[in-house]
């Protein structure tokens, strides 16, 4: 007998994960039938036109086939030679053979030197452990957390998929606390113990509450303020966190920064708050997503549970390394005066800086379509406008039809939650400027007459 979907899981069955859910099925299909098809769905850099920065792409090459460096001497930048050479040194016996569970050594010591640059505090480099990207890393935590079907994660809503589906694949409960879209997404201390406490007149047991800075959906950034709100509010109610940070170079208003639980937590003194903090080379200004490379690190955590955590991690042996080669050189740089300097500095300022010209021209082009409202684009990659919907329709209708009549594929707003009686729908600042520019246009055509 061939399986049959009754011989499956329940919680499998329950999982849903808008980003690439039934929308994306339907824009491959029309793409197979010769329709142009923007995807605006996920984010996705290179995939929509971003070059790849010429520092990683050398040192995967040489880390790949270390013979370039004898068959094309000079070819290469120095700094990018003593870089493959040293990581090379570093796996033992190259990107072929499994490194240990939680990563090349030489790559975690890479690592804990850029938190100590960024936060200047202290980093074990046994905390870090490298991940296939940040997902398998927030999935890990989750899984760790997640004993029984009573346990609770705190999640803001709107939220990343991610969460909603892993939660439901680890038969937890989703615990939403709602970010406030009247006042920019934020979020404040009543609305986080008020929605702590309905979870617990549910029988609900919340064991961490997970934080987006910057944010998915929202482009949200959090400030130093906020963040210590959010450690002394865990701390008070026995929570861990869970830091997802994957977007902390995707800062676009003048006054923003990015600031680290890491830091906030270390200067509060906050011991009894665990922390696992994420970063990924899929985001940023390097749009890696398919070499899938990443990292979390985990703070205040005793030692018996550390134990676990590597325990988990061992079950799939290890990151893959070249993922791994990539957090390297994400957190590595070429240093001033170096020969390769001059050409980062150069990659990265232009990417940054069109993504930041992107986040302005979709936020105000949306703004002057009558029925849609969006909030500054302060950080990420996305925007998340509301939207008003004729009697009778809703978000994914709406997603649906502006597909099928204009081929821009975005998410529904109800894949990520949304406050009750709003809808809402998410799309990148990805695509190229001037079809960034025909993607407004072309929303505020099918918005004016969609019914």
């Amino acid at each position: 007998m061939t399986i049959r979907l009754a011989d499956l899981g329940k919680t499998v069955l329950e999982t849903e994960y808008a980003v690439r859910g039934p929308i994306v099925a339907r824009a491959a299909e029309l793409e197979k039938q010769g329709r142009e098809i923007i995807y605006c769905n996920i984010g996705n850099p290179q995939s929509l036109g971003q070059k790849a920065l010429t520092w990683n792409r050398q040192i995967l090459a040489l880390c790949e086939y270390p013979e370039l460096m004898d068959q094309a001497p000079g070819f290469f930048p120095s700094d990018v030679v003593e870089a493959a050479k040293g990581l090379l040194t570093g796996t033992q016996h190259g990107l072929g053979a499994y490194s240990e569970s939680r990563g090349v050594r030489f790559i975690r010591e890479a690592v804990a030197a850029f938190i100590l640059e960024r936060d200047h505090i202290g980093v074990d480099p046994d905390a870090i452990f490298l991940t296939d990207g940040a997902s398998k890393g927030v999935q890990t935590i989750l899984r760790l957390l997640i004993s029984g079907p009573a346990d609770g994660i705190m999640v803001p809503i709107p939220q990343y998929p991610l969460y909603s589906a892993s939660i439901t694949l680890f038969e937890g409960r989703m615990v939403p606390y709602f970010l406030d879209e009247a006042n920019g997404w934020k979020l404040s201390r009543p609305m986080l113990e008020a929605s702590l406490v309905q979870a617990k007149a549910e029988g609900t047991h919340v064991k961490a509450i997970c934080v987006i800075n910057p944010g998915n959906p929202t482009g949200a950034v959090l400030d130093e303020a906020n963040i210590a709100m959010i450690i002394d509010f865990a701390k008070a109610h026995g929570l861990s966190i869970l830091a997802d940070e994957v977007y902390q170079e995707n800062i676009y208003l003048r006054g923003d920064t990015f600031v680290s639980f890491a830091k906030v937590l270390h200067e509060s003194g906050a011991e009894a708050v665990s922390l696992f903090s994420f970063h990924s080379c899929s985001k940023g200004f390097l749009g890696e997503c398919g070499v899938r490379g990443g990292y979390f690190e985990y703070r205040n955590v005793p030692d018996d549970v550390a134990a676990q955590i590597l325990k988990l991690q061992s079950v799939s042996l290890c990151a893959n390394l070249a993922g791994q080669v990539s957090t390297y050189a994400m957190v590595r740089p070429p240093k001033p005066g170096a020969p390769s300097h001059a050409v980062y500095v150069a990659e990265r300022g232009a990417i940054l800086d069109t993504l930041r010209q992107r986040a302005v021209l979709l936020a105000e082009g949306l703004n002057r379509i009558e029925g849609i409202t969006c909030n500054v684009i302060a950080g990420a990659m996305y925007a998340f406008p509301c939207i008003t919907l004729p009697p009778g329709r809703t978000d994914f209708d709406y997603s649906l039809a502006l597909l099928e009549q204009t081929g821009i594929c975005v998410v529904p707003g109800s894949g990520f939650g949304q406050a009750e009686g709003t809808a809402h729908f998410r799309t990148t600042i990805l695509p190229p400027t001037a079809k960034l520019q025909k993607v407004v246009e072309a929303l505020g055509e099918f918005h004016r007459s969609y019914k």
